[in-house]
């Protein structure tokens, strides 16, 4: 019977299906560098992330001789694209800290244990690296509210994850110094309450959508350097991109200059002709105006649809 076993080329690409790479398999870390200035506004979320994250981890003997205990966790939640995850890499960079981010999707397997081992190794990673910040990305994906219907193999597995998170969290203060647990959401509802009890996510922190204000600090931040034109006027495009994410409102910027290149070399195909009229390349008013409906339009429309539009920076 075993000489007619075959191995065809169909049972190879079945098997593919049934593998995806896991980023847990190796835990990365980075040395972010984005300052607290490349984050435009938010200032009372940075001044809370500062004494929760920041002044701990670079004055630790300040802190245990005023023995003034900080929060295990801290929760960013909100709306998406209001900047959760630049948050987590500017208080890292602050802090002079190791960083790991984790999206919380690529943690989730379908093998008995291997979600727990990523989590445990995780963890692990981040004392031999301390001082070091753990980014959870999407927490609610590991973290839902236990028993809220799900499918057996799907409830056990997050019931495991929550297990073996709320364990290593446990063990935070007890032997884990220089260690920082920072997550996001956009449901913070959908969370396992065990998680945001006192001693796991201490600290929650709504980061809102920007008002006028954050919205024009935002375009200055991604307009500097770019060749602008006498009309612009960012506070007028800050007005009238009321409800915009931090996201989008930078996307107005990116789309701005694509068009002015769109536009520039359709004028001039060839290098040596853009070289010698580089000076006329300027992003007008009219461009950032063009800039926001796009991405008006791409706000309104359903996820599944934005893949069809051109995209822009």
């Amino acid at each position: 019977v075993l000489d007619k076993l075959v191995v065809t080329m169909s049972d190879f690409d079945n098997s593919i299906k049934d593998i995806t790479p896991s980023a847990m398999r190796e835990v990365y870390l980075e040395s972010p560098d984005i300052p607290w200035t490349a984050i435009g506004g938010l200032e009372e979320v940075k001044r809370e992330l500062q004494e929760a994250v920041e002044w701990p981890l670079r004055y630790p003997n300040l802190y245990k001789e005023l023995s003034h205990s900080i929060p295990k966790g801290i929760l960013l939640h909100g709306p998406s694209g209001t900047g959760k995850t630049m948050l987590a890499k500017a208080v890292a960079t602050e802090s002079e800290a190791n960083f790991i981010s984790v999206k919380g999707p690529e943690l989730i397997s379908k093998w008995v244990g291997e979600s727990e081992r990523g989590i445990r190794e995780i963890f692990r990673r981040a004392r031999q690296a301390s001082p070091c910040v753990i980014f959870f990305d999407e927490i609610d994906s590991i973290a839902p509210t236990r028993g809220g219907g799900m499918e057996g193999g799907v409830h056990s597995s997050t019931e495991r994850m929550v297990s073996q998170l709320l364990t290593e969290m446990d063990g935070i203060q007890k032997d884990i110094h220089g260690v920082v647990v920072l997550a996001a959401t956009n449901r913070v509802d959908m969370i396992d309450t065990a998680l945001l009890r006192p001693g796991r996510f201490d600290k929650i922190v709504y980061v809102p959508k920007p008002d006028v204000k954050t919205r024009q600090k935002i375009l200055e931040i991604h307009t500097k350097g770019k060749p602008l034109g006498r009309d612009i006027d960012l506070k007028r495009i800050a007005d009238v991109t009321e409800g915009f994410s931090g996201a989008d409102v930078s996307a107005v910027a990116n789309t701005a200059v694509s068009l002015v290149l769109h536009e520039y070399l359709a004028k001039y195909s060839t290098p040596e002709e853009a070289a010698k009229h580089s000076s006329e390349a300027l992003v007008s008013m009219q461009h950032f105006e063009e800039a926001v409906k796009k991405i008006r339009i791409q706000r309104a429309m359903k996820p599944g649809e934005k893949i069809t539009l051109p995209q822009y920076g």
